[in-house]
């Protein structure tokens, strides 16, 4: 196994232009859609097996999306989707990876951890097909495990929150109960008491273990912020995907509020255009910086494998400044970014 050891410099460009369990989107059908480009027989055929909600769940899926969408400008060839269903069984997920390989496409993204098992089997079955992994690690010759520390880019969120809260009270909410998204609250919660201990932080999850749904139920997203809201926090951040929209359209409403987006620059999503004034920033998951990097190197005939982790130091998370409402504190964030970068803090992945 190897480990990249930096991101392209294409890569570092599109995390300038774009823009993370994790975030999913919409309960959605199994969608079938490809798109091509004409192309002079040298492009890739991308295979991505999208999480629950798929392209345009204005966050996680999406972010991979753009990854692909960059890859497929610049090279030509074609994208096959195909979208989970939270009702999903193994065998589900099995069939959707086998049908792209049986189709030739390759490389084969699952782009979600619950594609970690089903990948396993089916990458042991198609040996010369590349498959990559979003937010798990797969052990096999012919995968790339494309991880993020979610962790340091959240513990720079609560940071943030603990810096503009005027009630000394935040929160977080989580899209399914599982390791993954713990580590977005495990970061969080560590920045905001590094910065200030008293903060009290309220923390709540829409759905546990094999049940999806809490990444894709946008309703349960706003009930659950209009409830810390309603008992005294004043800045919420969610990594829960599109249920993180309901999250974001309720902390809306409130006067003084501000929610923190996940996995792409919320603020400047057009889906979201008219809550982005109490969207104080995002904890971008560069998953398009991972997603580009594989399939280029696919279409040079030197895939990736392994494990290849996108780190704070590496860009592959980070805060974003759109808007402009942290500007008054980013040296402060600066420093924070500093002392993980260097070791000094080092950042928990569990609550």
């Amino acid at each position: 196994m190897r480990r990249v050891a930096k991101l392209s410099a294409a890569c570092a460009a599109t995390a300038a232009l774009a823009l993370t369990a994790t975030a999913c989107g919409s309960t959605s059908s199994d969608n079938d859609k490809s798109s091509s480009s004409s192309g002079d027989g040298k492009g890739v055929k991308i295979g991505l097996a999208f999480d629950v909600g798929g392209r345009g769940d204005r966050s996680f899926n999406d972010s991979a999306a753009r990854g692909a969408d960059k890859a497929k400008k610049e090279f030509g060839g074609e994208i096959k989707e195909l979208t989970a269903k939270t009702s999903d069984t193994e065998a589900d997920r099995e069939q959707r990876l086998s049908d792209m390989a049986e189709a030739g496409y390759s490389p084969i993204i699952g782009v979600g951890y619950a594609y970690a098992a089903s990948m396993s089997k089916v990458a042991a079955k198609y040996p010369k097909t590349s498959f990559g992994i979003v937010d798990s690690v797969v052990d096999a010759k012919n995968v790339d495990s494309i991880t993020f520390t979610e962790e340091q880019g959240s513990y720079l969120a609560g940071v943030a929150a603990a810096l503009k809260t005027k009630k000394d009270h935040v929160g977080f909410i989580g899209g399914v109960d599982v390791p993954l998204i713990k580590k977005f609250e495990a970061g969080y919660v560590q920045g905001v008491k590094d910065t200030n201990s008293k903060i009290k932080v309220d923390t709540q999850y829409l759905s546990h273990g094999s049940d999806t749904s809490g990444f894709a139920s946008p309703d349960k997203g706003k009930e659950a912020a209009q409830g810390m809201l309603d008992n005294g926090a004043d800045v919420i951040y969610s990594a829960a995907g599109s249920s993180g929209n309901g999250a974001i359209e309720a902390v809306n409403g409130v006067k003084g509020a501000w929610a923190i987006g996940v996995d792409s620059d919320q603020y400047s999503i057009p889906g979201l255009a008219k809550y982005k004034n109490s969207i104080l920033t995002s904890m971008v998951k560069n998953v398009d910086l991972g997603v580009y990097d594989f399939v280029k190197s696919v279409h040079d005939n030197k895939p990736l494998t392994g494990t290849n982790t996108y780190s704070l130091s590496k860009d592959g998370v980070s805060l974003s400044t759109s808007g402009g409402f942290i500007d008054d504190i980013q040296a402060k964030l600066d420093a924070a970014k500093k002392k993980i970068v260097d070791g000094s803090v080092k950042v928990k992945t569990t609550p």
